[in-house]
């Protein structure tokens, strides 16, 4: 078997860029798709040519589905993804891998006893931004990594998302929406994170949806909207990072790294190219740095196809779910730094991520 039939659950926002990209794959093909309103998974199955429309448990009881891109609101990752690991399917979801830390070491239990893979967005790391980085810094252009900033500042989603209210929810907020790109990027970049400190605020208690589909309806916030927090390294760096929804404009970069002999910023974590700049310790300006990756426009579903990759070669996937696990804990472990008033000591630990090879190509993933 050299490709793997794979259903999606979910036919939100996020899932057409999927069907988009599939067929960019080639060792995986999407075969179903399901929804609560199974009109709209009818509806995205005409439209991207897959063959079937279910309802979710209809998908999960295939068994010519082996794997899953689990793209639920979430509150409800876990539920599902636990029922497709019990239906033997592997799983891989979008961001975050859940909303507690109990239901995510249930799934990574769970995939465990039943000998599956378990993957986790974001992907945009394996892009060829985020990839020219690590190898500029496994390289050594800018020295030992000493520390970084982190900075996603926005005024929220309520102006332009058709439906936001999740945002706002017990596992939305800035931290859980965003925070798992910024933290994949900077562990992919620098190692896995041993502590962390935090305050974090709810700044105001009720949005107005200002988007047109339900334009003036108001939004009962229940998590925290801006977040400041610290991030102790394993490896002695230590970050800033700040993610707010309650920023209406700044001027800081995306990421910065700083190390001993120069400085690197890092693209959006949220794409996939860059720009990528070094400025070395007598540079009088910053030089931008020609991208050595491939997959550096939209490549969403990149993450699938690795981790598809893996399964066939018996490998450990580059999004594995203890690397969104342990980013889980970390946002966790600021809120809980926040409420306690101390640093938060993180138990979790995975292995930073293997760099994907240099020019890596389109037809890498065949």
């Amino acid at each position: 078997m050299n490709q793997l039939n794979v259903g999606i659950i979910g036919c939100g926002n996020i899932s057409r860029i999927y069907l988009e990209n599939a067929k960019r794959f080639k060792n995986y093909t999407i075969q179903a798709v399901a929804d609560l309103v199974l009109d709209r998974a009818k509806s995205h199955a005409a439209e991207y040519g897959v063959p079937k429309a279910y309802t979710t448990e209809e998908l999960l009881l295939d068994p010519e589905i082996d794997f899953v891109i689990n793209l639920t609101i979430p509150a409800v990752h876990a539920e599902i993804a636990i029922k497709a690991l019990e239906n033997g399917k592997h799983v891989y979801g979008e961001k975050p891998l859940a909303v507690t830390r109990e239901e995510a070491n249930k799934m990574l239990e769970l995939a465990k006893e039943k000998g599956l893979y378990i993957g986790n967005a974001p992907d945009t790391f394996l892009g060829g931004g985020i990839q020219t980085c690590k190898k500029l810094l496994d390289d050594g252009v800018i020295g030992k990594p000493i520390s970084a900033t982190a900075f996603m500042m926005i005024p929220g989603h309520e102006r332009w998302h058709p439906d936001p209210a999740f945002y706002y929810q017990v596992g939305g907020g800035p931290l859980f929406d965003m925070g798992p790109y910024y933290l994949t990027a900077l562990i992919a970049l620098i190692g896995p994170i041993s502590r962390v400190t935090g305050s974090a605020q709810m700044t105001y208690k009720e949005r107005t949806i200002t988007s047109k589909q339900k334009y003036g309806e108001k939004i009962k916030v229940e998590t925290p909207t801006q977040i400041n927090s610290v991030l102790d390294f394993e490896n002695g760096a230590v970050a800033s990072m700040v993610m707010s929804f309650d920023t209406w404009h700044h001027g800081l970069p995306h990421i910065e790294i700083y190390g001993t002999e120069g400085s690197m910023i890092v693209p959006d974590p949220n794409t996939f190219g860059g720009p990528v700049m070094i400025r070395r310790k007598d540079d009088s300006d910053w030089t931008e740095v020609p991208l050595t990756h491939g997959f550096t426009d939209n490549s969403r579903g990149l993450g699938v196809a690795e981790m598809v990759d893996a399964i066939l070669a018996k490998r450990t996937a580059r999004t594995d779910g203890t690397l969104a696990y342990h980013v889980l804990d970390i946002m966790h472990g600021i809120h809980d730094a926040s409420s306690d008033g101390k640093h938060y000591i993180v138990p979790s630990h995975c292995k930073q991520p293997e760099p994907l090879p240099e020019g890596i190509a389109e037809d890498y993933f065949a």
